[in-house]
């Protein structure tokens, strides 16, 4: 198998093994290192070492960058979450290269973001203002009433007892109703507050005033009809509106106390009826003005939103990459002077023009006296594993890199995945129906792809359209299968002729196979439509799938098993090949493949042996005779050779390796010690 390598411009796309690496150093003016690590970071093809591993963040020398883009970024959160409380989305446009400077827009964050906490500051007082004139206007038209209706019952307390004057004194009229009739200044002056009360607190509210006061209050409540926004809260509340009278001084402090533990909103309001009039007025008056007002800052904050949102995806994207950028300058160590940063990391072989034509592009844009200089690194270090893949493969790499990456040149598991995973779907959804319905679905992401790439999509859609390859290749693999299992949407259909089979009579119209017989040549693919409905359907496609999906089991096993020889073949491994993968084979073969043999041997002679029985009574009793599960002439002879090389190869797996590998370690120990000591010898004689 050949290796990627060679020089040229371009991969040799090799996928069956991992790209040829070199270790590489690059060292950089320190007046192009930013440009630089930009062209080869969009390039993408060198993965840099850290250098500074034993600094701490804080200790490197681009950590005061590093903070300025995570302030950035956090300006750039507070203007997303603005946004999405105004309901306004980022523009889906594909993003360009933006002409703003890294200062300039560190700047031009932190205008818009002072400009917003302004606005937002100004709008939560006008509005908690506007609220609680909203409260005030509805405590107004409550009291108002309340004070309307006390009025008129005084009035006819009062006309009533002016006509008990012009009679007879009764004697059971009190006492002190007349003697604070006949002397007014006796009468007691009473005090008022009225507010707002949360309406879940109204019986508490209530009870404990009468308990504070020993009942030396008279209190009035009324639900209001629909929720108030509080002002304090900003929600909306469920509330009544009440009005309290008291008397003296002390009974006020107390109702003070309890209003404010209840969070009950208090406003005055005044008894004469012309102040009252005076007072809506007032206040219906600046509501209409306070509306006037939040609408133009809104729309002002709106207007300065949908500016930031043309503008937000490049804004981000410009402060993610800067902070890459100094995240990676970090791990370059810089040199005694501080006119030059060393960098080292890892590339492909092939990639080597390309990182020099991107350092010089960076010298000659930067402007620099002085050019970087490449060079390829001897080393024993193992590289890391890269694959060169496209938008086709990516997807398939994607999914076995979730398991485990390969390594360095191991043969790569993506390649088989491409066929086997969507096969393996297939055989799970064989349905020809929902197949076709899939393969549409996915060939409009595929159409669209250019378009859709460019926009922002969701996150199960951003899955779908990122795996969009690997779902066409499940949907015409379940066409294929579903064509095996002949369902269309679960309905057979006789595509490819007549079903062998037909009644005897027509008393076997019932849907059953009794009374069926081959009446003409085997259905030429897929499974007979009779079988469909019929009593016979679940035990004949369960046995069929099930069998089935033992020989693909087998098969994708056998498949492991044989790529682990060519690794061990690659890396000249003969240790790997007589003691894994010889006794893996076997034992694999001797009994799963065993029992795939049979089960064809089965499906082609129309034997009705039990291989359960088979397959069991070959370990518990490997001496008896088979009887009726008999399916070829010397079954019995090969079983007892199988099993025995079945349990020869586990001790083969386990045993001898382990020692080998220890004794290996042992004799690069030994070898590796004289070498220290006459080294350390030739170096205490030198000094």
């Amino acid at each position: 198998m050949a290796r990627g390598g060679g020089g040229g411009c371009c991969p040799s796309m090799d996928l069956m093994r991992s790209e040829a690496m070199q270790l590489v150093q690059v060292i950089i003016p320190a007046e192009s290192a930013h440009l630089t690590v930009s062209y080869l970071g969009d390039l993408g093809l060198i993965q840099f070492k850290d250098l500074n591993a034993e600094k701490s963040p804080f200790q490197r020398t681009y950590a005061a960058q590093i903070k300025r883009c995570s302030e950035m970024a956090r300006k750039l959160r507070f203007l997303k979450e603005q946004m999405s409380k105004a309901e306004i989305s980022t523009s889906p446009t594909q993003l360009n290269e933006t002409h703003l400077e890294f200062d300039d827009l560190e700047i031009k964050l932190g205008e818009l973001e002072a400009e917003l906490t302004e606005v937002n500051a100004n709008n939560e007082k006008l509005q908690r203002t506007y609220n609680e004139l909203l409260e005030y206007n509805t405590v107004l038209q409550k009291a108002g009433e309340f004070f309307y209706l006390a009025q008129r019952s005084a009035a006819a307390q009062q006309r009533e007892i002016e006509a008990n004057q012009s009679g007879q004194t009764s004697l059971e009229s009190p006492l002190l109703e007349q003697e604070m009739s006949m002397d007014p200044s006796k009468q007691v002056k009473l005090g008022s507050l009225s507010g707002l009360v949360p309406k879940e607190k109204a019986m508490a509210f209530e009870r404990i005033l009468f308990r504070a006061t020993r009942g030396n209050i008279f209190l009035r409540q009324e639900p209001i009809d629909e929720p108030v926004t509080d002002p304090v809260s900003g929600e909306k509340v469920a509330k009544n509106a009440f009005v309290i009278f008291y008397s003296g001084e002390r009974a006020k402090a107390k109702i003070l106390k309890i209003c404010d533990a209840f969070n009950a909103n208090r406003y005055p309001f005044p008894e004469d009826v012309t102040k009252q009039l005076h007072a809506v007025q007032e206040v219906s008056g600046r509501i209409s003005e306070l509306k006037a007002t939040i609408d133009m800052g809104l729309a002002h904050r709106d207007s300065t939103l949908k500016s930031i949102a043309s503008d937000f995806e490049q804004w981000n994207h410009l402060a993610k990459r800067e902070k890459a950028i100094y995240h990676t300058l970090n791990m370059l160590s810089v040199d005694v002077t501080k006119k030059c940063l060393v960098a080292e990391g890892w590339s492909p072989v092939f990639a080597s023009v390309q990182i020099q034509d991107a350092l010089q592009r960076a010298t000659l844009d930067s402007k620099s006296q002085v050019g970087s200089i490449f060079q390829v690194l001897n080393t024993k270090e193992s590289p890391p594993t890269y694959f060169q893949t496209n938008k086709f493969t990516s997807a398939f790499q994607e999914i076995v890199d979730a398991y485990g990456v390969a390594k360095y040149q191991e043969a790569n598991p993506g390649v088989f995945t491409i066929v086997t995973f969507p096969f393996l779907f297939a055989v799970m959804f064989g349905d020809w129906g929902h197949g076709i319905c899939l393969l549409l679905a996915t060939l409009y992401l595929i159409i669209r792809e250019k378009k859709l790439a460019s926009q922002k999509l969701g996150d199960i859609m951003e899955m779908m359209f990122g795996g969009r390859y690997v779902i066409i290749m499940m949907a015409v693999f379940s066409i294929y299968t579903g064509l095996i299992y002949n369902e269309f949407f679960s309905v057979p259909f006789e595509l490819f002729g007549k079903s062998a089979y037909a009644c005897r009579d027509p008393s076997c119209r019932d849907a059953t196979t009794e009374g069926l017989v081959k009446v003409r040549g085997t259905y030429p693919f897929g499974v007979d439509p009779v079988w469909h409905g019929s009593r016979s359907e679940l035990p004949f496609l369960n046995s069929l799938k099930m069998k089935m999906s033992i020989l693909l089991g087998v098969a994708q096993m056998n498949l492991g098993i044989l790529m682990s020889y060519f690794n061990a073949k690659f890396f000249r491994n003969s240790l790997n090949v007589w003691y894994q993968f010889i006794p893996q084979l076997i034992f694999l073969n001797s009994l799963f493949g065993y029992l795939s043999l049979l089960i064809i041997i089965k499906w082609c002679t129309g034997s009705k042996a039990d291989l359960y029985h088979v397959m069991i009574y070959m370990f518990l009793s490997p001496t008896d005779e088979l009887g009726e599960n008999q399916l070829f002439s010397g079954q019995k002879t090969v079983q007892l050779v199988l099993l025995l090389l079945a349990l020869v190869s586990v001790p083969w797996m386990l045993i001898p390796k382990p020692i080998l590998l220890k004794k290996q370690h042992e004799q690069v120990c030994l070898y590796s010690i004289p070498h220290s000591f006459a080294a350390f010898w030739l170096q205490f004689n030198l000094h």
